[in-house]
């Protein structure tokens, strides 16, 4: 348990300037709520306070950063030249964390291999590190809450029934399943399904759009395009009994033909967790077979492994102390590809059962992997030196709080970014930060190829020539929608310019302009839409943020 948690516990409990009891309702007020526990949510909050304007966050979540904090500790920095304001605040924090002796329990620092994302883990140059333990991200999110007395109140979740109170196109409040009401001037949902953006009656998309309406080359159905090494290289069949269609299909395949290129659909990218594996003997909680357990659910790997595949521990991306961030690698790894389609929507009980699936789905393939004898014995045996990390996640059996949300809903507004702006062949307006990472999207579905083979598809990776710009559209729902609601993270996109847009750093350094705009709003009296860009560039320089090349730090 962090030092600070019980610490900002208290600040919550005893900030009662900003609370009412009205017939037995809590009633919060201040300038500016936020929605969501994300690291975007927490930049926000924080940038709001230090325009001296009052904040309350309201978070779902029991514990702070979202991915950022639960798992992905192996930074998709991209070019790290472009991450500056808040976020590298927060990476210069983590660099002054690993430089304290005591934060070496499991491995003495020069062992450490300093290996990161397009960047060494350790910047001392710049005094900024990119790789980092779950705790440790954690810990910096709690001490931005206490330093800036942030007002948090956990495990709060939106009535997205009727918790949203609009007059004349505003939000004027919005209440959680406990019955608290939160009223603000301007509403920032900085959550990964966008929950309070549809709450409002925002308009947004799930799934892909087709080429035909961007003018794009990579969103659709993309059919055949293996841009990773995430797909079936060898002719495996996709039926029980190896080429017999009568026999059935084997597990975790659809018989649902997978749509004609460039076309749209429902479908999203797929979800896992990014597990923190030990690999200390000490630190190292082994893999337990999970309630229902079935070993034909991973028959799949078993052939794949009997075509010659060995890229097992590829993604075993190292992190301090001997730990990993384990990502999904291969034609059958950690993604659960199609098991999250109905997630964005579904209401919260559905969405727990989906995440209980991905979780024993996941944690089924890492039993079986240690354990099953049709995984190679050397695969087996390296397996043994691994577990869930003992140090991390200590109150969630180990495994992260938080699944890899890699797409939700997204926002359509007046301006939408498609990957024309992502790939430099199209200008961006008002841009209030940059991205540099790849388009990256993971597998979409596994299907049944005319030759009855097993094949995936939906994997795009697709390298921008040079960093870009993010426009302040992208945070904008439509004026005639909502007028005090900024989105830093389900923004106005497609799904491919997603794809690059969908990285933690990126998330911090919007969801820190989102702020100053609201900021900005509230001291003019207007609508998000109408804020002044020369104004908020001006102060977005002040902070400094990175809004295009020539800015860069």
């Amino acid at each position: 348990m962090p030092k600070y948690f019980f610490l900002a516990l208290i600040l919550v409990f005893f900030s009662c300037s900003t609370t009412e009891e009205k017939a037995g309702v809590e009633e919060y007020q201040a300038d500016v709520i936020i929605y969501g526990g994300t690291s975007a949510a927490i930049t926000s909050a924080v940038q709001i306070k230090k325009m001296g304007k009052s904040v309350i966050v309201v978070s779902p979540d029991k514990h702070l950063g979202g991915l950022s904090s639960s798992g992905l500790g192996f930074t998709d920095t991209g070019n790290k030249a472009v991450i500056g304001g808040l976020a590298r605040e927060f990476y210069s924090r983590i660099y002054d964390h690993y430089q304290q002796d005591s934060s070496w329990k499991w491995q003495a620092k020069e062992e450490y291999g300093n290996k990161g994302q397009g960047t060494p883990a350790i910047d001392g140059d710049s005094r900024t590190m990119w790789i980092f333990e779950p705790h440790a991200a954690e810990q910096v999110f709690e001490d931005f809450v206490v330093e800036n007395e942030l007002e948090v109140l956990r495990d709060e979740w939106l009535d997205r029934a009727n918790g949203v109170k609009k007059e004349g196109g505003r939000i004027t409040s919005i209440q959680t399943l406990s019955g608290k009401v939160f009223q603000g001037k301007i509403f920032i949902d900085a959550t990964y399904e966008g929950d309070l953006m549809a709450a409002a009656g925002v308009s947004y998309l799930v799934g892909r759009e087709s080429n035909e309406l961007y003018g794009e080359t990579w969103n659709g159905v993309q059919v055949g395009v293996y841009q990773h090494r995430h797909y079936f290289q060898d002719s495996i069949s996709a039926y029980q009994t190896p080429g017999d269609p009568t026999s059935g299909l084997v597990a975790e395949v659809v018989a649902i033909p997978p749509g004609k290129n460039g076309t749209a659909d429902k479908r999203l990218q797929a979800y896992n967790y990014r597990m923190c594996l030990s690999r200390h003997p000490d630190n190292r909680v082994p893999f337990e077979k999970p309630e229902g357990y079935d070993p034909a659910r991973y028959e799949l790997l078993a052939r794949v492994y009997e075509a010659g595949w060995d890229e097992t521990f590829d993604k075993f991306d190292p992190i301090p102390n001997l730990k990993t961030d384990t990502n999904n690698h291969g034609p059958f790894s950690t993604d659960y590809i199609g098991k999250n389609y109905a997630y964005p929507e579904a209401s919260y009980e559905e969405r727990e059962e989906i995440l209980l699936d991905h979780i024993n789905y996941q944690k089924g393939l890492m039993y079986f992997l240690a354990n099953d004898p049709s995984v190679p014995e050397k695969i087996r045996e390296e397996m043994a030196q691994w577990g869930l990390a003992k140090d991390e996640f200590q109150d969630n059996g180990h495994w992260p709080h938080q699944i890899y949300v890699r797409e939700a809903r997204r926002m359509v507004g007046d301006y939408v970014m498609t990957e024309h702006e992502v790939l430099g062949n199209r200008a961006v307006p008002q841009p209030i930060g940059m991205g540099s990472y790849s388009l990256d999207s993971h597998n979409v579905q596994r299907f049944v190829t005319a030759e009855g083979h097993v094949q995936n598809e939906g994997d795009i990776g697709v390298h921008p020539k040079m960093p870009y710009s993010i426009s302040y559209g992208t945070l904008l729902p439509k004026k005639s929608e909502c007028s005090n609601l900024l989105v830093p993270v389900c923004v106005s996109s497609s799904h491919t310019a997603f794809g690059s847009i969908r990285m933690e750093p990126v998330f911090m350094i919007l969801g820190q302009s989102a702020a100053v705009a609201a900021s900005l709003a509230i001291d003019n009296q207007q609508a998000v839409q109408d804020v002044d860009f020369q104004e908020l560039k001006k102060m977005l320089h002040q902070e400094n943020q990175v809004l295009e090349l020539n800015d860069q730090l």
